[in-house]
């Protein structure tokens, strides 16, 4: 199976896909990410080039249409149905975006977080590698656990104390959004996107 991809020159590790230069495959992913969930409501960063071709993350998952449409699905799905609040999601992706240094996420995702609410102060905060004085219990722990999660684990003490406060579906909401989100920090840093 062969998809339209350009030869891609030595200083790109990946071609800007622009629709016209796409199979019908790619074609479908590209509608499903651009004119889907993503596309609706307020757009605080852009989904598309003055070229048609994805930004970000999104151009890469036309690579291999299969695996770009399951990625594209479970990344609509952390970000538009679960329980988490608006707040809560976005304190998560600046975790990650903090953690792995991914200069897309965090700017994408700091506009879309202080349209949800956040504060100057707690996005520098969560830029800095830390994490926020949060006054909500539930906002606070997942800040936490999305923090110890970026790390790699949630320790015995954390889990117990989270426990109180965020249910077991919220927990596996938020590590599902954390590794979601650290997978696309990692392709767009092995891309140089």
């Amino acid at each position: 199976m062969s998809y339209a991809c350009a030869m891609v020159p030595d200083d790109v590790r990946l071609p800007r896909l622009t629709p016209d230069a796409m199979t019908p495959a790619q074609r479908v992913l590209y509608g499903d990410i651009a004119e889907g969930p993503r596309a609706a409501g307020p757009q605080h960063f852009a989904l598309t080039s003055p070229d048609g071709s994805l930004t970000g993350p999104f151009n890469a998952l036309l690579l291999v249409p299969a695996l770009g449409q399951a990625v594209q699905a479970l990344g609509a799905a952390v970000r538009y149905e679960t329980s988490l609040s608006a707040r809560e999601r976005e304190l998560a992706i600046l975790v990650v975006a903090a953690h792995w240094d991914s200069t897309f996420e965090r700017d994408a995702h700091e506009a879309v977080g202080q349209a949800a609410g956040l504060t100057d102060d707690e996005v520098a905060a969560v830029r800095s590698g830390g994490i926020p004085e949060l006054d909500d219990a539930r906002e606070r722990a997942c800040a936490r656990l999305a923090h110890a999660m970026a790390r790699g684990d949630v320790d015995d003490e954390l889990w117990a104390s989270a426990a109180r406060v965020v249910p077991v579906t919220v927990v596996f909401e938020l590590s599902t959004l954390v590794g979601y989100y650290a997978m696309l920090a990692l392709q767009l840093r092995v891309f140089r996107v």
